[in-house]
């Protein structure tokens, strides 16, 4: 690499000296021309031949210290211009897997070299986040796939060291090694989402928010009259679309609604708003329910993060604390953001805003749908019930 960058560096030179020697030598030949008019008409032709000779032997040794200036200048110059590539590689020589904070960070002009370091820089950027966000999947994985298999195992080998375990007994085991798998195929299943909406988007296509909502809503709205919780829905009478990978959108909007239904009280509500304002779209989803702590709000962003054990602040089915993570990570993979806030009555309100909308509604909202009518018109098993 030293060889190469010193001969890109004789080659500059080479071609600043030359440059240089030529507009020299032009320049030089020029003024010998009309030096030599001049004194042919004014002088003899003697005087006019000797002087010109002395002039000769003068310019050449100008154009020779013209050309060690330039050669001298040529390779300072050139030293300087790939000066940011010297830059640029000492930092490639010193990243690894475990030192991907190097940075080029290269100042001065906007030029193609600055643009070379940006886009070294970014590139190191993904690395880096691409490397974090599969450490973390790989950790949170072990650490939460620890308890349902010790919970499988511990039930297999309870069940196995009784030699007069009957039939109950082995049907009790069956019936928990459901659930523990269960529970496992519903966890790997949010730690892939997780991950795959940290690795950013793939592909593109519109996505109607109001179709996703609506669809979410009637898919849970027979667990939602289970447990006496009433979901309304208020959004524009026509689409409000997002440019964006469909199935992480369709999660994110699903997992609100989740946590809005299971993570509440029985009797309780659930409200999902869609508005366009601008070129964005917001979705607000709020949700009655226990009490929580404004200080720990923010902190179910972060994956893992629970309140009151596994079961959730309302006492509501098992979670692994996954569903806000992911629902910020898709947010950020899209350019939004998340915000969430204890309401003062208890619960939540979870509030996304999402960039690049396309928006065909109008000014009035339509009446809002409640979960009764979503399960009547989506949802059979809830017509059913």
């Amino acid at each position: 690499m030293s060889r190469l960058r010193l001969s890109v560096r004789a080659r500059l030179t080479a071609l600043y000296a030359g440059l240089f020697g030529l507009a020299g030598a032009l320049l030089l030949g020029v003024s010998y021309w009309l030096v030599a008019r001049h004194f042919h008409r004014t002088l003899p032709d003697a005087i006019a031949d000797h002087t010109l000779s002395q002039l000769r032997g003068q310019y050449a040794l100008a154009l020779v210290g013209t050309l060690l200036v330039a050669i001298a200048l040529g390779w300072v110059v050139a030293g300087r211009v790939l000066r940011p590539l010297a830059e640029i590689t000492a930092t490639a020589r010193r990243v690894s897997q475990d030192r991907l904070d190097e940075r080029i960070a290269l100042q001065g002009p906007h030029d193609e070299l600055r643009e070379l370091a940006d886009t070294f820089d970014a590139m190191l950027d993904r690395l880096a986040a691409g490397f974090s966000a599969q450490k973390r999947f790989v950790a949170n994985a072990s650490h939460e796939l620890r308890t349902p298999l010790t919970v499988l195992r511990a039930e297999v080998e309870v069940t196995l060291a009784d030699p007069d375990a009957g039939i109950d007994e082995l049907r009790a085991m069956g019936e928990t090694v459901r659930e523990a798998t269960i529970e496992t195929e519903q966890l790997l299943e949010s730690l892939l989402m997780l991950a795959r909406s940290e690795a950013g988007i793939e592909r593109r296509a519109p996505v109607d928010l109001v179709e996703a909502a609506r669809r979410a809503i009637a898919q849970r709205a027979g667990e939602a009259l289970e447990h006496e919780v009433e979901v309304r829905f208020a959004g524009p009478a026509t689409e409000l679309v997002v440019d964006g990978d469909p199935r992480l959108l369709e999660r994110l909007v699903a997992n609100l609604v989740d946590n809005a239904v299971r993570h509440n009280v029985a009797g309780g509500w659930a409200t999902v708003e869609l508005r366009a304002h601008d070129d964005t779209a917001l979705l607000t989803v709020s949700n009655g329910g226990a009490p929580v702590p404004a200080a720990a709000a923010t902190r179910l962003l972060e994956p893992f993060q629970r309140l009151g054990g596994r079961a959730g602040y309302g006492g509501g089915p098992p979670g692994a604390g996954l569903g806000l993570s992911i629902v910020r990570s898709v947010a950020v993979a899209h350019g939004g953001s998340v915000d969430v806030r204890a309401r003062p009555g208890g619960g939540l309100e979870v509030a996304v805003v999402l960039p690049c909308v396309v928006s065909t509604a109008g000014p009035t909202p339509r009446r809002p749908s409640t979960t009764a009518d979503a399960a009547r018109a989506g949802n059979p098993a809830s017509r059913r019930s």
